[in-house]
């Protein structure tokens, strides 16, 4: 086949059997559109607008919604707008991200999953949008022309090209900006302005912005060109950025491209202490012959474990997999990635992804949803295997969930996410036992979850984690040299003061820990039950408190305390005189500060 010069296509150790040959342009399922610029722009409107009339809307309609949708989109231009709701990704097929171009005046777009401003897009999660170019001009907020992708966790941007500006919040009916909880963004460019609005946190990694304007309460610019300069705490018009000029070690996320009418999954390399997008990157590409489109009316764990028994890359097409038993990863270099937030469901308990003690694995673009009595729903390594700095394990845009859709079982697990090996990195992490559900909010301790994340491995580096209302220690970090880049956590709403009795915390590193770094580390609370107070919001070994960088306490609601951000450090939090959130920074060389939102 003709190859572009600059991509190399291979396959990863086949064994020496020949193997049949998966198909190449692939097969997809009904969930999967595939456009081309030739594509009728009515063809193309029916087909977004009727996903976005099941999954999309105010007043968080398909929050919790069965159905998947991914659109794909050839190289070429396109003048159409696309909105983007629940459970739904837009993907440009280009190598570089200008390869796709949307011309119209929206272009893609993602409103706030509602319009009262006191919820904005603080439920507006589990969607996607990657690899494309935007010229949008739309009047967005007022006088602000160009890109709206008014979300919060689990809702990426990555390698989109934004020609004009990029707004991160919704102006919501004359009323102000909804309130918005995000986010991330990776290998982006935006030739005006990025305006974070209203998002209390966020971060961006590995981008090149024009300006930046606007963050409430805690944003982390990591190996990001055109930012201000660091600031712990907020006050005097300064704004709480914590800036890392390099990102240390990362590759960006594997992802699907078409070239010369060849379907393939491009894998780019690491970069080391990397700066600014790279829209070019240099890459191997998997072919399609390689790769199993697994369904989810077809597929089950037993034949997706054959596939990759087969050295075959897997692809989960959009849709909820029901699985009996774990998707086993034993090969070196294998891929996983998710369409459309592709979810898998441990039906009975199992694990639902286990990695074997292996380097080089990159799992992509899926949500897990806990079973009845889970363990684990991914657990990364069988030992505390050192793992291989040159071709480590990598997490892009891992989701899981404990509660949500009730139905068709109650939801358990211990641990979402257990990382044993060392030299593993994750980059966009959400956590979530749930809050609320599709029969209201959570109470009582319904959707019992003891941690979000343990991390037993080493040289553990994370770029983006979230992780919310777990029972007892939200995340508990074990392993030597870790590294947090961003990190926002809420106490769970439905505890007593046992809870703070049994002194758990947001994110605790063990006391056996000799180097660890965390940078703009925030652990928020909204005790609405009852009156619980908590000592601390992290905690860590006292020698390691100046390697965590602008870490903050924030009182949200209701009617509990955290004593202190850091070990005994930082001013508590709780209701202050009149209604609003409550934010106490520690920022040992400038003082400890504290603020009133309203």
């Amino acid at each position: 086949m003709a190859l572009r010069s600059h991509v190399a296509f291979f396959r990863w150790a086949l064994p020496a059997v020949v193997l049949a040959s998966e198909p190449n342009p692939p097969r997809w399922p009904d969930s999967v559109a595939v456009f081309g610029p030739e594509t009728p722009a009515e063809e193309i409107v029916t087909a977004t607008s009727n996903a976005f009339a099941t999954n999309g809307g105010d007043m968080e309609n398909g929050q919790f919604s069965s159905q998947r949708y991914a659109f794909l989109f050839m190289p070429g231009t396109y003048d159409v707008d696309v909105p983007v709701g629940y459970y739904t990704q837009v993907v440009g097929l280009g190598y570089r991200p200008t390869d796709v171009v949307f011309n119209s005046s929206k272009g893609v777009y993602c409103e706030e999953a509602n319009f009262q401003m006191e919820i904005g897009a603080l439920d507006t999660f589990w969607r996607s949008a990657e690899n494309f170019q935007t010229n949008a001009d739309y009047g967005w907020n007022g006088n602000t022309s160009g890109m709206l992708w008014a979300a919060s966790q689990a809702s990426p941007l990555r390698s989109v090209v934004v020609t004009r500006n990029l707004s991160l919040a919704e102006y919501v009916r004359n009323r102000g900006e909804g309130y918005s909880s995000g986010g991330f963004v990776a290998n982006m460019v935006v030739g005006d302005t990025l305006h974070f609005g209203s998002q209390q946190q966020f971060i961006t990694r590995s981008s090149t912005f024009n300006k930046v304007q606007d963050g409430s309460w805690n944003v982390v610019f990591v190996g990001t060109q055109g930012v201000p300069y660091s600031n712990c705490g907020a006050g005097s018009g300064e704004r709480p950025y914590t800036v890392v000029d390099k990102t240390p070690v990362v590759a960006e996320k594997p992802y699907i491209t078409v070239q010369n009418g060849s379907w393939g999954i491009t894998v780019p390399k690491l970069k080391f202490n990397s700066s600014g997008a790279v829209l070019t990157p240099d890459a191997d590409t998997v072919p399609f012959e390689d790769v199993y489109v697994a369904r989810a009316d077809v597929d089950t764990s037993s034949s997706i474990n054959a596939k990759l028994d087969e050295n075959l890359h897997v692809v989960f097409a959009p849709g909820i997999f029901y699985l009996d038993e774990p998707i086993h990863v034993r090969n070196p270099g294998t891929v996983l990635l998710g369409l459309g937030l592709a979810t898998l469901v441990s039906s009975n308990g199992s694990v639902v992804i286990r990695v074997h003690d292996v380097p080089g694995v990159r799992v992509a673009g899926i949500l897990l949803q806990a079973g009845p009595a889970s363990t684990t729903l991914l657990e990364w390594g069988e030992t505390r295997w050192e793992g291989d700095a040159s071709n480590p394990g990598m997490l892009h845009d891992v989701f899981a969930r404990v509660g949500g859709p009730k139905f068709p079982f109650e939801q358990q697990v211990q641990i979402m996410l257990r990382i044993n090996n060392g030299n593993v990195i994750g980059d966009n992490i959400w956590l979530w036992r749930a809050d609320h559900y599709d029969g209201g909010e959570t109470v009582d301790e319904e959707w019992p979850c003891d941690n979000a994340l343990v991390v037993d491995g080493d040289d553990v580096t994370l770029y983006g984690l979230a992780a919310e209302h777990t029972l007892q220690d939200i995340v508990q970090w074990n392993g030597e040299r870790g590294s947090t880049y961003f990190f926002q956590a809420e106490f769970p709403y439905d505890v007593t003061q046992a809870y703070g009795d049994n002194g758990y915390v947001g994110y605790r590193v063990g006391s056996h820990v000799l180097e660890h770094e965390a940078f703009g580390v925030g652990v928020y609370h909204f005790f609405r039950d009852h009156p619980v107070a908590v000592q601390s919001g992290i905690s860590v070994p006292p020698h390691l408190e100046s390697s965590v960088v602008s870490p903050l306490s924030v009182y949200l609601n209701g009617q509990g305390t955290v004593e202190h951000v850091i070990n005994d450090k930082g001013n508590g939090t709780q209701a202050g005189a009149s209604w609003g959130a409550v934010i106490s920074w520690y920022c040992p060389t400038q003082g400890v500060g504290s603020d009133v939102v309203v």
